[in-house]
């Protein structure tokens, strides 16, 4: 008797669940489910073109802003800038395997450097320029 009592006290309340209802009228719970605000996309679209870089950057732009956090001072045994000993048996190995450290990352060094947004034309023009230097 008790169990059919919890059965059917059970079966009660799964169905006056399953028809609740949040409070308010329609046009009340419309509101509330509306998004708090819009977005304006001209306004984001004019954000991005500003903040797209309007040149490649060059070289040394690239060694400035990415390279030299750790070739300046030869820092997780990168070779160190100008550093002729240290480039001397990269360059030998020639620019194809020396782009290829570079994008894939080498030792300590991560791939591109950590400088994700350049293309693969701007960091060859920062090694060009850190293997200049290095001659």
């Amino acid at each position: 008797m008790r169990l059919r009592f919890i059965a059917i006290a059970s079966t009660l309340l799964f169905a006056l669940s399953a028809n609740a209802v949040p409070p308010g009228s329609d046009d009340e719970i419309d509101a509330r489910l509306q998004p708090y605000g819009t977005v304006n996309r001209a306004a984001v679209e004019e954000v991005m073109v500003a903040a797209a870089p309007a040149a490649p950057l060059s070289g040394a732009e690239v060694y400035d802003t990415y390279c030299a956090t750790c070739h300046a001072m030869g820092i997780g045994g990168a070779p160190a800038f100008a550093d002729t000993s240290a480039w001397a048996p990269r360059i030998s190995k020639g620019m194809d395997a020396l782009m290829a450290s570079t994008l894939n990352g080498i030792n300590a060094m991560p791939a591109k450097g950590l400088c994700m947004s350049c293309s693969d034309d701007e960091l060859n023009d920062a090694v060009t320029y850190m293997v200049d230097a290095a001659q």
